[in-house]
């Protein structure tokens, strides 16, 4: 209530409390910071609507991807663009686990305890590397791009937990490498695809080389083509980058104007705009584990046919694994979610089978060139 006062900065993190407590400052008028992804993810509307009616803005730069100013990148330096795509690497936990695991040839379990010991992982990695954290960024990234109000629900999501060394390893045979992205995709006229899953992206691509727990985020608009953001996505200082970048901010009057005409298209509009995962479209990576016996191919290939998808490589090595199996890797032509799930329950049901596929999905991200 102090009337000197004009910039309240929230940085309690969580969601009841800290939603209470922005509130209370916009009804006392006071202009609001946050970091809080989580609360902007889950309680954005209600936050932003408070804002508008007492006349106050909301800044929230520090909320995704730490010192990297992608927000306002968004919605002022890319503002004469319709954002086609936006693929980031927005979780540094993730990206230092897989890059370990790459790299160094570590397990899950080693690459997260190394990343713990850096003070890059929390004792509870749970929101990490299950997705959430990346889906928080990615609702608050997709909601200012498409200008639709994106909710967590929207997101289709899948962590790293399940991550084996061995896809990492024979993905990188095939010329790729895995990241977990966050992916937010609309075609010209189309629904907006929202994700956040382990993908195996080109090796030669320009995020296969973010490395350790750095962050980043390549957009692709209409007019500009493509751009791309790197930094570091946590940690105190480059956070404190962006929380003293929002308050000078909006000290100068700049992020209330920037607010006031950032409007975003009401639920009702957006629900009709968000694609089903299952209509998703990409090729996919599967590795099985097959009995060492003729005809295994044939099977394979047919359980996949039926469902309308075509092979585009395969890999497999000599020798055989636990009860006379060997790993069979193969990639595929583009086909839809629900096929692959039809037909990854059709592969389940053959004798020559053992165990549940590992399918791990392929990002082509059509990167510009000279």
């Amino acid at each position: 209530n102090d009337p000197s006062i004009s910039i309240g900065v929230e940085a309690v993190g969580g969601i009841d409390a800290a939603r209470r407590i922005q509130m209370a400052l916009l009804a006392a008028g006071k202009d609001v910071v946050t970091a809080n992804k989580a609360l902007l993810a889950e309680c954005g509307g209600p936050l932003y609507a408070a804002a508008r009616e007492h006349g106050r803005c909301i800044a929230f730069e520090a909320s995704c991807a730490g010192g990297i100013p992608i927000v306002s990148a968004i919605r002022t330096g890319l503002t004469a663009n319709r954002i086609r795509a936006m693929y980031g690497i927005v979780n540094g936990t993730c990206n230092y686990i897989l890059s370990n695991m790459t790299a160094r040839n570590e397990d899950f379990a080693v690459a997260l305890s190394a990343a713990q010991a850096r003070g890059y992982a929390e004792a509870d990695p749970t929101l990490d590397i299950s997705g959430g954290d990346s889906a928080h960024k990615l609702a608050i990234l997709a909601s200012i791009a498409f200008g639709y109000e994106v909710r967590l629900e929207d997101i289709f999501i899948e962590g790293i937990q399940s991550v084996s060394i061995d896809d990492i390893r024979y993905g990188a045979e095939m010329g790729y490498c895995l990241k977990l992205l966050a992916i937010a995709e609309q075609p010209e006229g189309g629904r907006i695809s929202l994700r956040v899953h382990p993908s195996f992206i080109a090796a030669d691509s320009a995020l296969a080389r973010v490395s350790g727990p750095f962050n980043a985020v390549s957009i692709f608009g209409s007019a500009v083509g493509q751009v791309m953001f790197y930094g570091r996505g946590a940690g105190m200082m480059p956070t404190a980058s962006a929380v003293v970048a929002d308050i000078i901010d909006v000290a100068l009057g700049n992020s209330r104007t920037t607010f006031e005409h950032c409007i975003v298209r009401p639920r009702s509009d957006a629900t009709s705009m968000i694609q089903s995962i299952d209509d998703c479209v990409c090729r996919f990576y599967i590795r099985v584990m097959a009995k060492d016996q003729p005809g295994v191919v044939a099977n394979y290939g047919k359980a996949l046919g039926d469902h309308g998808i075509s092979i585009s490589g395969a890999l497999q090595h000599e020798g055989t694994g636990p009860d006379n199996t060997v790993p069979v890797v193969i990639t595929t032509h583009k086909t839809q979610e629900r096929n692959m799930a039809a037909a990854m329950e059709d592969l389940m049901k053959l004798d020559v089978i053992s165990g549940r596929p590992v399918v791990i999905r392929i990002v082509d991200i059509q990167e510009d060139r000279d």
